[in-house]
């Protein structure tokens, strides 16, 4: 599939008097994670619904897998595959019967069904534990199964709504490994998390969500040189590296015992030039330069004044 995997333009959704979505437009590329964040009561929700063709828009065109999501709903889920929060495993069956079960409710032949399910089985580490009760695994377990039983259709978009809340960082980070693998794949992933840690690890574009309205899109590093605060970290070897270096640099602000200049900048390629040539128009040798962003919090409590994605406002932006 090229280009892509997800178009939305004037996506509108209300609820009686309340609007939830109001005129978003997405664009996933095919073959790319996107993230798209949001305190509670953004419409994250809402919007995964609609592109899952569980709810129907009020206004706009929304296409996923080349189709229209009102007029071509079978075509649409049968592209697609959805994991939530909570995985939507038989606890009271095991993790072969669980992939057995789904091959079965998409009318597999029954030699492709149990093929697919012994290659998920060992792709996602869960070979020993096939048969075992799936009331018996870990957090991490059930999350894995879940989201195998969304690949034995084999979609080509899947859409993972916080995959890995509650889960150990040791999990998490298994998880996201194999995120990065069905990526590698062609698979198209649309996220939503509450881990800004994880939009930043694992996101291509992040899109951030705000009572109804896209507030900023862009990649992780874009949408961080939005926020004051990029600095770059000169370290000087010597006190007349760094003297001269000071004088040359007045907006610097110093670390005198460090021998460190914090030079202001948008951490950008051009700018981090721009300052070099000036170094380099003194003689000034630099011993250690590192570029300093904001990190994608920053970058939530600028955009939304939430100082994380439960939607509690932050009381100092608040008071500005």
């Amino acid at each position: 599939m090229n280009g892509s995997a997800i178009a939305a333009t004037g996506l509108r959704k209300a609820f009686k008097d309340k609007t939830v979505l109001d005129g978003i437009d997405l664009d996933v590329r095919a073959g790319t994670i996107f993230a798209l964040l949001g305190p509670n009561g953004a419409g994250k929700t809402t919007t995964v619904n609609v592109l899952t063709t569980l709810l129907t828009p009020d206004a706009g065109k929304v296409v996923v897998a080349g189709h229209d999501v009102t007029t071509e709903t079978k075509a649409v889920r049968a592209a697609i595959g959805v994991t939530g929060q909570f995985a939507s495993v038989d606890n009271l069956l095991t993790g072969r019967e669980n992939l057995l079960m789904m091959a079965d409710l998409l009318h597999l032949p029954k030699a492709e069904g149990r093929r697919i399910t012994d290659s998920l089985l060992d792709r996602f580490d869960l070979a020993e534990a096939a048969g075992k009760q799936a009331a018996s695994y870990s957090g991490g377990m059930r999350r894995k199964l879940d989201l195998a039983m969304t690949l034995v259709g084999k979609p080509r978009i899947i859409f993972l709504d916080e995959p890995t809340t509650g889960l150990d960082p040791r999990s998490r980070r298994t998880m996201w490994e194999i995120i990065r693998e069905l990526v590698a794949d062609g698979t198209t992933i649309f996220l939503t998390t509450q881990y800004l840690e994880e939009a930043d690890e694992l996101a291509d574009r992040i899109a951030v969500l705000d009572q109804g309205r896209l507030v900023a899109e862009g990649t992780a590093g874009e949408l961080k040189r939005r926020v004051p605060g990029s600095h770059v970290r000169l370290r000087f070897a010597d006190r007349e590296a760094f003297e001269t270096a000071a004088g040359a640099l007045p907006e610097a602000a110093r670390e005198d015992e460090d021998l460190v200049l914090r030079v202001p900048g948008d951490g950008g390629v051009r700018s981090l030039r721009s300052l070099l040539d000036r170094l380099d128009a003194h003689s000034i040798d630099v011993e250690e330069l590192s570029v300093h962003t904001p990190d994608l919090d920053d970058v939530f409590l600028a955009l939304t004044g939430h100082d994380n994605l439960t939607g509690h406002d932050n009381k100092e932006a608040s008071a500005r």
